[in-house]
């Protein structure tokens, strides 16, 4: 492996869990082998001093009772059994000097004369020494002065604790290498775990740079921050697709829509221009010009508003309206229109009912959902606008007789640009519910329809406010 593949591995997130994993776990081993070790030495060490410190105990209180020289005869009759369990006892008179001592064979190395030039001037009944050794461990004598001034010195050499030790080092040696193995080896295989949603999600957008726009990152369904991370990942390239669909369709939708009245006015421009008919002629083709470019405009403004909207950066005068002289405003304008289509429109509106909006945009709302209604509803059909109150407010309700929306069309009609087949033969952009709905949840509102096709449409706006209703009327 090259130098610079070396070095772009140990970039990688997965090298340094991996590092991470393995060094915590080999540090945890060796504290806990470190503890265990200490606590082992420290019962041992413990286990010799309690030894040794009965033996005092017991040639002290045999001083005691029977006198020095009983005492004596005592050591001497016990040399076998303290030789064997590795015992060192010393007897001195006053000046320390030696006058008994029994030496282990472990303990040929010691030298008595240090011991006897040790000087013990002060009074105390008992005391307790560490003799170094020339290696290993250092050995502990305790040391009690006796009833007639001499001394008693007994001390264990730590023969066993550190043979023990010894053999727990051994075998902590030997299961090292296993502990460094275990710990690399669950470290990458944590480190692989852990980092796997991560790799699924950089292959995911691998995938959709390559343009396959319908990839998702697989959800491994365990619960955690990343399940959670790649499942709002996954709902945010849901949402984007959809976005990147949609502006896609409108930009069709445009192209379709505002292409009639491009060619229609490049066509009046271009026949005035060829014909030689007189003024008349001319300005009634200027007339048509303007039309269609107002048109144009039309579309572009209502486009820029639902997008203001959108932001939330619409500019609203809301203030206290009256929405039953909005809804009888708008009646009233499209009132001819329908009966000229041969079309009752209806009202169910109390005296008064107040809202806070802005009252031209909630005109231009009534004004879209009414114009449609009278647009899809054949001769014969009925409208009814009415207004009441809600639990938020104010609610008011649009319903026609009319072609209805199929249930194919019906989940898209607040969408930009967008037209139902049955609409298509129909004047218009497909941007007036866009520009309801967005208006709409500007004021902080909602807007719900219900429709079948070939059953009518029910639109209900729901806008903040609050009034009481007074009497109800009809018309």
């Amino acid at each position: 492996m090259s130098s610079k593949a070396l070095r772009q591995i140990t970039k990688t997130l997965g090298f340094r869990l991996t590092l991470w994993y393995s060094s915590l776990f080999i540090l945890s081993s060796t504290l806990l082998f470190g503890a265990a070790f200490f606590l082992v030495s420290s019962t041992i060490r413990e286990y010799d001093y309690q030894m040794v410190q009965t033996k005092t105990d017991e040639y002290a209180l045999m001083d005691h009772t029977d006198g020095l020289t009983a005492l004596m005869h005592r050591v001497r009759l016990e040399e076998e059994n303290n030789l064997e369990s590795g015992i060192f006892v010393r007897l001195s008179d006053s000046q320390n000097k030696t006058l008994l001592s029994i030496i282990p064979h472990q303990w040929k190395d010691l030298d008595v004369k240090k011991l006897e030039a040790v000087p013990f001037s002060f009074s105390g009944e008992q005391w307790r020494t560490s003799v170094p050794r020339d290696r290993g461990d250092a050995f502990v004598l305790i040391s009690r002065r006796l009833s007639d001034g001499s001394i008693l010195q007994v001390g264990k050499r730590p023969e066993k604790r550190g043979k023990l030790l010894e053999s727990f080092s051994t075998i902590f040696a030997g299961i090292l290498i296993p502990v460094v193995l275990i710990g690399i080896a669950g470290g990458s295989f944590l480190a692989f775990r852990a980092l796997r949603p991560i790799r699924d999600l950089i292959h995911t957008v691998r995938c959709i740079d390559d343009g396959k726009m319908d990839a998702r990152v697989p959800s491994s369904q365990t619960g955690d921050e990343l399940e959670e991370l790649v499942r709002l990942f996954n709902r945010m390239l849901g949402r984007i697709e959809t976005l990147i669909n949609g502006m896609r369709e409108a930009l069709d939708n445009v192209a379709h829509d505002l292409r009639t009245p491009i060619t229609r006015l490049r066509s009046v421009i271009e026949t005035a221009l060829q014909s030689e008919a007189g003024e008349e002629h001319l300005r009634e083709a200027l007339m048509d010009t303007a039309e269609e470019a107002e048109r144009i405009n039309t579309a572009l403004d209502t486009l820029m508003d639902i997008s203001e909207a959108e932001k939330g950066i619409m500019n609203l005068k809301l203030e206290k309206t009256d929405t039953v002289s909005l809804i009888r405003e708008v009646v009233e304008l499209y009132q001819y229109v329908a009966e000229d289509k041969g079309v009752t429109v209806a009202t169910s509106l109390p005296d008064t009912l107040y809202a806070w909006v802005d009252s031209n945009r909630i005109r231009q709302v009534l004004a879209n959902l009414v114009d449609n209604a009278v647009k899809f509803t054949p001769a014969g059909g009925r409208i009814e606008v009415g207004v009441s109150t809600a639990d938020t407010g104010v609610m008011i309700r649009v319903l026609d007789t009319g072609i209805g929306i199929s249930d194919q069309d019906l989940p898209r009609i607040f969408d930009r640009l967008f037209r139902g087949e049955k609409s298509r033969s129909h004047h218009g952009l497909g941007l007036g519910l866009s520009m309801v709905q967005a208006v709409v949840r500007a004021h902080q509102g909602s807007i719900e329809v219900e429709s079948h096709a070939g059953n009518g449409s029910i639109f209900k706006l729901f806008l903040p406010g609050s009034a009481a209703r007074m009497s109800c009327s009809s018309s």
